[in-house]
């Protein structure tokens, strides 16, 4: 049986001869890679019905627990909701009935962040329709157990999974695709490692329908090539590269992400032409998925940039990638009082910042545009009764990463900055610690340059906070609309908008809090498990009619 890096040396073989002989390169390219699916079938079919046998046994366990501790709960997991029958290939509603296994492919999915929220809902969203089908995660966080990974869950995104059908299975290769192993051609590194990943996640197991929920889509091609009769989906977050990553490379303004103004000089050049390779690769890639869906509207029209070429050449029944919002907690949220009395018993003069601690959420940012604000607020406002405005930042720390050299680095800014006693880190919040800063804060921010959607965002405006974002991205173009909050980009353009949004008028802020409330309602748990059923169904058909 070939090993894991064979398979990726026989990749780039095939690859090298595509150059010399395309359409013999193609035949070859497509009999290899079937054959060697084949030989992995063959091999570890037996753990199929090995996770079989165990899904049976662990109902039994789990029912036998129910009944012993006699605990009358409403456990609907065996009911199909009237609003939330999925639609399969050819129009027809796809039964219940169905119990074949998905495969979501996500090795982080213990991050905590809005990706992993995106994540749970969707098996839950699985569950209820296909209360038969097995949820197979693919994930590489080997140090925890499934007890403990569903209590986090339900901690975390407060979303109760049933037991029984979601099977873990561990990856033993996720290094493959840490940044940190590639200092070098990053993203073509991470994206050939993740064709380690995928082959060691089909070693463990074959499923029915293979997804991925975290932007590896070159194991979807790869599965597309090993297992032609398997339908593919991916729910993209955000674009391994974009149309405005390429643009940043010229930017000289440095507020274009990471890489802006990278494209300088002889080293600029060739990474610009680097880029623009990669980019056609990836588009390939695209072309290879039965079935995408995007988080966002800026998401959606880079994709359609990129994949949407090559899947009008491909033969696929789906070929325009659909808009499916993440899932925000906006009915849990809605419980938070937005009144004229809330507004001066309960909101306190608090930004808070909810994003994970990675170097793009740029952290940096607002603790200098806060510095900058609360320097002009001291000498403005000298009544000193009044509260000094604070700074809250929640986020999920992945641990043993640079996430906490990140942290750590934020935590020094702070102190130079000179203001640690008013700004407070908490990482990896429990969900009711979360709420009770959603109940208590004036202002959301978000300053990710392009984020994709803004999860946190919503949960802002349904909590009743004023958001303040940063001017791109889903905040943008989807979410902080029609006098719903407000926008910046710059370090000076957040430290006044600070000011502005804590001065408004009581009676304007409450009108604002209210409207933002009422936009979040597009964007709820509700609205995502009813799309994203409908795109699982189409999934569902093809592998139902044998595509």
């Amino acid at each position: 049986m070939l090993s894991s890096a064979s398979s990726v040396a026989t990749l780039v073989t095939l690859l090298a001869l595509f150059l010399i002989a395309p359409r013999l390169a193609a035949c070859v390219f497509r009999f290899v890679f079937r054959l060697i699916g084949w030989l992995v079938a063959r091999k570890y079919r037996w753990k199929r019905d090995l996770i079989r046998a165990r899904l049976r046994a662990d109902e039994e366990e789990y029912r036998y627990r129910k009944a012993k501790s006699q605990k009358r709960e409403d456990d609907d997991w065996e009911k199909v909701e009237p609003d939330g029958i999925g639609i399969d290939a050819n129009g027809d509603a796809a039964g219940d009935d169905w119990d074949g296994i998905i495969g979501f492919f996500h090795p982080f999915c213990n991050a905590g962040g809005g990706g992993e929220r995106v994540l749970w809902a969707a098996v839950r969203a699985t569950q209820k329709r296909w209360p038969k089908a097995i949820c197979a995660i693919y994930t590489g966080d080997n140090d925890v157990d499934k007890t403990t990974m569903l209590e986090k869950i339900e901690s975390r995104f407060n979303i109760r999974l049933y037991p029984p059908t979601v099977v873990f299975l561990y990856l033993s290769t996720r290094k493959y695709v840490l940044s940190s192993m590639y200092p070098r051609f990053t993203l073509l590194g991470q994206s050939l490692g993740s064709l380690v990943l995928g082959y060691d996640a089909f070693s463990l197991l074959i499923p029915d329908i293979f997804i991925d929920t975290m932007g590896y889509s070159f194991t979807l091609a790869l599965c597309h090539f090993l297992f032609p009769s398997i339908p593919t989906g991916a729910y993209v977050h955000y674009p391994t590269i974009s149309t405005d990553m390429l643009d940043s490379l010229d930017d000289t303004s440095g507020a274009k992400g990471l890489n802006a103004g990278a494209g300088t000089g002889w080293k600029g050049y060739v990474k610009k032409r680097y880029w623009h390779a990669f980019a056609k690769i990836y588009g390939w890639v695209g072309g290879t998925i039965d079935v995408v869906m995007c988080n966002s509207s800026w998401t959606s029209a880079h994709i359609n940039t990129l994949w949407l070429p090559s899947r009008q050449q491909a033969q696929l029944k789906f070929k325009d990638p659909t808009v499916v919002f993440p899932p925000v907690a906006v009915s849990e949220l809605e419980s938070i009082e937005i009144s004229l009395p809330a507004e001066q018993s309960t909101r306190e003069p608090t930004i808070l910042y909810i994003a994970q601690f990675r170097p793009e959420k740029n952290h940096a940012l607002i603790l200098r545009a806060y510095a900058r604000f609360l320097a002009q607020h001291r000498k403005t406002n000298t009544n000193t009764t009044q509260p000094t405005p604070q700074l809250i930042l929640i986020g999920s720390v992945r641990h043993s990463s640079p996430d906490e050299t990140h942290i750590y680095n934020l935590r020094l800014l702070a102190h130079e900055l000179k203001i640690r006693s008013t700004t407070t880190f908490l990482c990896d919040a429990s969900w009711p610690t979360i709420l009770a800063h959603l109940r208590r804060a004036s202002i959301g921010v978000n300053a990710m340059w392009n984020e994709h959607f803004g999860i946190g965002v919503v949960e802002y405006q349904a909590a009743g906070l004023i958001p303040v974002v940063h001017d791109s991205g889903g905040p943008r173009q989807d979410i902080v609309v029609d006098g719903t909050g407000f926008r910046a980009t710059t370090e000076e353009e957040f430290a006044a908008v600070f000011e502005a949004a804590l001065a408004l008028p009581v009676k304007e802020k409450v009108a604002m809090r209210t409207r933002a409330r009422g936009s979040a309602g597009r964007f709820s748990d509700e609205v995502f498990a009813e799309a994203w059923v409908g795109e699982m169904g189409k999934l569902v058909g093809l592998e139902r009619g044998g595509r």
